[in-house]
């Protein structure tokens, strides 16, 4: 349904976007350095999902109506920008709580603190302007509407850079999650890096909510 140099176009050109730091990746960093590798993967695949949800709105038309209308697009800037400074502002709260003890205590088996994660990086990926504008106004450019099913085309497509975010941002945040080792050594470090973790965060949502499209 899809032709293949279709698809490889729009893998290169989902490549070269994904891989310029945007909320998502600066996000998961900032969960990395703030709790560590366990956290960081499950903010990743959160985010991920998130996505996927921009690239199901795109499919049933509601992505072109969120690029086209200011009032909804700040919205979901906004409301993604204020999370972000939300969570930013307890870790940086609640950095004092990061003990070296706990983290090599950590369980190893599915929490509900993961679900939590998952869903708080899927909050994020859902809100995050830059994936609004890229699955709004660059995936329906590689659908062919000759070839029928345009809808399913676009989830398809769409599969690719979720493929491609879900490497990229497992690796940055298990990179990030690797130098935050360092720091489990003595709890004033963790202290430390969970308040620099809760920062990041806090001037992404920021940045989020100062930049983009304003007209």
């Amino acid at each position: 349904m899809v032709s293949a140099d279709r698809l490889l176009a729009f893998a290169a050109m989902s490549l070269l976007v994904i891989v310029i730091p945007g909320p998502s990746v600066l996000f998961v960093i900032g969960r990395a350095l703030a709790h560590g590798r366990r956290t960081a993967v499950a903010t990743a695949l959160g985010n991920v999902l998130g996505s996927y949800l921009l690239v199901i709105a795109v499919a049933v038309g509601i992505g072109s109506l969120v690029e086209r209308s200011v009032a909804i697009y700040l919205t979901v800037k906004l409301a993604g920008a204020a999370y972000l400074v939300y969570l930013g502002v307890q870790a940086f709260r609640h950095r004092k709580e990061l003990k070296a003890a706990a983290i090599q205590a950590q369980p190893t088996g599915p929490s509900r603190g993961d679900l939590r994660t998952v869903l708080d990086g899927a909050l994020v990926g859902v809100t995050n302007p830059k994936g609004v504008v890229f699955f709004a106004a660059v995936l329906p450019q590689f659908v062919d509407p000759s070839a029928g099913h345009v809808a399913l085309q676009m989830l398809l497509l769409g599969l690719v850079p979720i493929t491609i975010g879900l490497v990229t941002d497992t690796l940055w945040g298990l990179t990030a999650s690797a130098a935050r080792t360092w720091f489990a050594g003595s709890d004033r470090r963790l202290s430390l890096i969970g308040g620099a973790g809760g920062c990041t965060m806090i001037g992404l949502g920021v940045t989020v909510a100062v930049t983009g499209r304003a007209e």
